[in-house]
């Protein structure tokens, strides 16, 4: 298998507010966008043909990728005009197609080590892996190493063998595929023509970032395989413990703490006594104030928090300002969304370019959309709109 064709035209709908201005597989977890990840481990696999399928804000993937010469790929670029399912975004990659091919979908988070044995299985078949929550996935039904059926978010799971979305195929698929929206659905019609559909069991790495605490999930696994890189300048008086990374003309001031681990982008200024606590990604050209204390966050690029600031189990994106003694714990949250809740303690989720004044605070799970404002004193709940202003 020498080909990968990636779909990574979607918008993700309930990811909200973080895909508002970017499309889903850009999602920055420890500071690089998803696709990049599932990039990487198709190159470790040897796939270095890739395919990607776009659509939505299209253009900041092309604008990051390219022609793949920096990842040491070769990509080509197909639209989706409409965002119909995957089954159609496969579809549009007919003309671009070899005779043998993975199918992946941009937003979740691989490894090598996720797809080894994968790439020599002989097409069709499917990726499968046993998780805990079946029922939010597709759960295959199989029998003697084959699909029989793949079943969408059953209320009672038969197993918990789930659909990784992570497909080998020939080119016969794209017959099979037509008049068709979702995979799973073709996989489904397939089986019941008297295709046989192998399944290949993985235990590597393998997270879908669905709701927008997803991110922290994956933003953890990621850190997890960290190694320290010191790029900055550490003063005397800095206590570095665990893997740490520390980005070029990043600044950590005497008396902070960092527990790795834990990454930080280029041209960050932190401290003095600031404590980063352990699985927090912090973008580039960020400040940090005086006793503040970030802990399981991702902090976007461009944010400014002020002195005396607690944000723990947090998502905070790009260009968001603190004025100073915010304060957002984790928690048991009665967020929802499309019904479904965090199942982990989860802080703030909050937009882009925030603007929040002194001494305030949310409660676990309160979801801020992007450009909100926020006045002195004031704590927020629930769920605020983009533009949404609190006073």
């Amino acid at each position: 298998m020498k080909q990968a064709i990636i779909l990574a035209a979607g918008q993700g709908q309930r990811l909200k507010p973080f895909t508002v201005s970017r499309p889903k597989p850009m999602l920055a977890i420890a500071g690089r966008p998803i696709l990049e990840f599932i990039i990487e481990a198709l190159s470790g696999c040897g796939i270095r043909d890739i395919v990607l399928v776009v659509g939505y804000r299209r253009d900041q993937i092309y604008d990051y990728f390219g022609a793949g010469e920096k990842f040491g790929v070769s990509i080509s670029y197909v639209t989706q005009p409409s965002q119909l399912g995957s089954a159609d975004a496969l579809l549009q990659a007919r003309d671009a197609a070899e005779d043998e091919f993975l199918v992946l979908p941009g937003d979740n988070l691989i490894e090598a080590a996720t797809l080894a044995g994968f790439t020599a299985v002989n097409p069709p078949a499917v990726l499968v892996k046993r998780v805990d929550n079946p029922g939010y996935y597709g759960v295959v039904e199989a029998a003697g190493g084959e699909v029989r059926g793949i079943v969408e978010k059953p209320r009672e799971a038969s197993s918990n063998l789930v659909n990784t979305g992570i497909y080998a195929f020939r080119r016969d698929v794209f017959d099979s595929a037509r008049g068709i929206l979702d995979l799973p659905d073709v996989i489904n019609s397939m089986t019941m023509e008297g295709c046989p559909v192998k399944i290949v069991e993985t235990t590597g790495t393998w997270l879908d970032v669905v709701y927008p605490w997803d991110i922290l999930s994956l933003n953890e696994a990621v850190l997890k395989n960290t190694q320290t890189r010191l790029g900055g300048t550490v003063e005397t008086g800095v206590s570095l413990k665990g893997a740490v990374v520390i980005g070029e003309g990043t600044v950590i001031r005497s008396g902070s703490c960092i527990y790795g681990p834990v990454v930080i982008g280029s041209g960050c200024d932190i401290g003095p006594q600031v404590c980063i606590m352990p699985a927090t990604s912090i973008g580039s050209n960020v400040t940090i104030s005086p006793f503040t204390e970030i802990k399981n966050s991702v902090i976007g690029d461009d944010c400014v928090i002020g002195p005396g600031c607690i944000i723990v189990d947090s998502v905070i994106d790009r260009g968001c300002v603190f004025s100073g003694r915010f304060t957002a714990l984790g928690g048991e949250s009665e967020v929802t969304i499309n019904g479904e809740a965090p199942s982990r303690s989860v802080g703030v989720l909050m937009g882009e370019e925030c603007r929040v004044e002194s001494a305030t605070a949310t409660a676990p799970g309160t979801i801020i959309g992007n450009y909100c404002q926020i006045r002195t004193g004031r704590t927020v709940r629930g769920k605020l709109p983009d533009h949404g202003l609190v006073y």
